[in-house]
């Protein structure tokens, strides 16, 4: 099975339907959390998902932006986006999000598991190599893919040491891609980067494709039209900060 794995598109319909124009054949769409927040389109990124038939699990914007959680620990920019968010919602659109799982979850049996934040609890950052071990120790599958970060990398162990991982791309505007196999006796934690809002200092959509049967997991660029992402952000009255951010990837 080849599974295109997406997450934090944060309402960015340009950005989605790049990746889905620009991803290799896939079985399987798994939709790492934060489909909403930030950007001006959450009802067509939900439309989207919802015909795509994504396996999705739920991230703190989803939450926050169908009043499952409080927004009290958001910047007052991530604020203003979850308080707008929540206004534009359709009411289908908004009962899809609080119908959202909460990971870990196995979509494909236990070798394999989606997370938003952690193993650790869905809100946790997995930056340091700190973080990884704590969730190499929580994570239940050999192979766990995880969002929320923003930016592309991972971790791995074959139980002795811990390695950092992360893609080397050959160019920084066009389609581009990185093959990492995945090693026996080893274990990971996966991410695929952020499809709407990467902060890994490429503008560029972020989405990843894991192919269970030749045990390998590749990272993807896609180019998308940031020009009129940007605009339908401000014509929609949200901070400009939103849209500016977008063209340099922080």
């Amino acid at each position: 099975m080849r599974v295109l794995i997406i997450s934090d598109i944060h309402s960015n319909l340009e950005a989605l339907e790049a990746v889905l124009a620009a991803a290799p054949e896939y079985d399987a769409v798994w939709n790492l959390g934060d489909t909403v927040g930030y950007a001006a389109n959450p009802n067509e990124v939900i439309e989207k998902m919802q015909h795509l038939e994504a396996m999705s699990i739920r991230g703190n914007h989803d939450r926050a932006c169908t009043g499952l959680a409080h927004s009290d620990d958001f910047s007052p920019i991530a604020d203003c986006a979850v308080q707008w968010t929540r206004g534009v919602l359709t009411r289908e659109h908004s009962r899809w999000l609080e119908r959202l799982l909460l990971g870990p979850v196995s979509p494909n049996g236990p070798d394999t598991s989606c997370v938003h934040g952690s193993p650790v609890h869905e809100d946790e950052y997995l930056f340091s190599a700190d973080d990884a071990l704590l969730a190499f120790r929580a994570a239940p599958a050999r192979v766990t893919f995880f969002g929320h970060t923003h930016q592309q990398g991972g971790f791995a162990t074959d139980g002795k040491d811990l390695y950092t991982l992360g893609p080397l791309y050959s160019t920084d505007d066009d389609e581009d891609e990185y093959e990492l196999p995945l090693r026996r006796g080893f274990r990971y934690l996966l991410n695929p980067g952020s499809a709407g809002q990467p902060r890994d200092g490429d503008w560029r959509a972020a989405f990843a494709i894991y192919d269970e049967e030749r045990k390998l997991f590749t990272w993807h660029r896609a180019p998308y039209d940031v020009a009129k992402t940007q605009e339908s952000i401000r014509r929609a009255g949200l901070p400009d900060f939103l849209a500016d951010r977008l063209r340099a990837g922080r």
